[in-house]
């Protein structure tokens, strides 16, 4: 019998709760000012360092956290892997509010916030040469798509709740969504590929100020390839999480099925990567053993590690060891995005930067949250599979 999806249920104002909310007002003071005095009153930016630890983390690394819908939906509905359906809310949560908070993120750093609802707008003033207007209106749109997707869940709920608008609007919008569904998977898998790849050209546009070791044409398909390994691990830390929290079926087994799609994923990358090098005759910076070249190798080494440690099949279904590899491969894909838009990039010896104490606790209230909704979400909607615990804690 197919495990059904029901709420968590349980407090919300935990202790947990509130340390995240305390977070999170923090983060929403430090924005106020933002706002009201400017980028240069919160931040470290500089016109060597327009960008920084919001678009390398927020955007960057945070959209790519969030791609674990969009890896999970690729194995369900592309290649028909059915057994993976139970992760699949689960994972359009996660990457619903990934891409929130990638879009938060955008919003943050524009300095002319007002203006930006003429961008999908205005399309008459489009200008269709731009990576950057591509990226902005995929993830806008993507963000959008995600929630519908996920908004099963929550007419769900509202249509077993008492007579009210709630339940009349989920009686005429279920049937509706359901026709539409396939139409926002195929739109939900088309997005992400399209701006996932366009992060990495993005980029390109730095020129001669992106160190050699990042810089080339392979970038956009290994930015493509590295979401795809984040998503999975994503998908499988958050599973684990959520599931031993909430005392939920712990589905290891399903957990475990992922390795092969993984594998193949993270020897990808090490291949591509690695062969670009040789290609463009750059191993004179791979063997240099400096700030670079540790980080690339190092970059290299948490993605061929947790290849080999899921090579091995036996060992696939012990929790700690999948957690490990998993662990290893999202700090993988994070670095590697975090050093291409900000360690690789040199604009020049006089320039230096370091995130501000705002950005960084802006950043963080953030995170904490996006932690908050997803408990909140959880505990009130049908998100996990199996049977309530008696129980549920943050």
């Amino acid at each position: 019998m197919k495990a059904q999806a029901t709420p968590v249920g349980g407090k919300l104002l935990t202790p947990t709760m509130k340390g995240l909310l305390i977070l999170a007002g923090i983060a929403v003071i430090l924005l106020v000012w933002r706002f009201a005095a400017g980028l240069g009153a919160v931040t470290n930016l500089s016109d060597g360092y327009p960008w920084g630890l919001w678009i390398a983390f927020d955007v960057v690394t945070g959209t790519a956290l969030g791609c674990g819908g969009y890896a999970v939906a690729l194995l369900v509905y592309a290649f028909n892997k059915g057994k993976y359906h139970p992760l699949v809310r689960s994972a359009l949560l996660a990457s619903a509010l990934g891409y929130t908070l990638g879009a938060i993120g955008v919003l943050i750093d524009v300095g002319r916030v007002w203006w930006t609802w003429k961008l999908p707008l205005f399309f008459w003033t489009w200008n269709l040469s731009s990576i950057q207007l591509e990226v902005a209106l995929c993830i806008m749109l993507y963000t959008f798509v995600l929630w519908i997707e996920l908004s099963p869940a929550f007419l769900e709920q509202w249509a077993k709740g008492p007579d009210s608008f709630l339940k009349r609007f989920a009686a005429a919008a279920t049937p509706r969504i359901t026709r539409a569904m396939p139409w926002l998977i195929a739109l939900g898998m088309l997005l992400p590929t399209m701006h996932q790849s366009s992060l990495g050209n993005m980029i390109l546009l730095a020129g001669p100020k992106l160190h050699p070791l990042w810089y080339t044409t392979w970038i956009p398909f290994l930015f493509l390839v590295s979401c795809i390994g984040m998503g999975y691990g994503v998908t499988i830390m958050e599973t684990m999480i959520s599931r031993t929290v909430y005392k939920r079926p712990r589905e290891t087994h399903v957990l475990a099925g992922l390795s092969d799609a993984m594998v193949v994923v993270l020897l990808a990358f090490v291949v591509i990567r690695m062969g670009d090098m040789i290609w463009q005759g750059k191993l004179e910076y791979v063997l240099a053993f400096d700030r670079m070249s540790v980080l690339f190798l190092l970059e290299i080494l948490l993605h061929l590690v947790p290849a080999l440690m899921l090579m091995n099949k036996a060992k696939r279904t012990d929790r700690t060891y999948l957690f490990r590899a998993s662990l290893m491969i999202v700090f993988g894909g994070a670095l590697y995005r975090f050093s291409a838009y900000w360690f690789a990039f040199q604009p020049g010896e006089h320039w230096s930067y370091f995130p501000a104490i705002p950005e960084i606790l802006i950043t963080v209230g953030l995170v904490a949250f996006e932690i908050a909704a997803y408990i909140v979400i959880i505990k009130r909607f049908p998100i996990l599979t199996g049977r309530p615990p008696a129980a549920a804690k943050a």
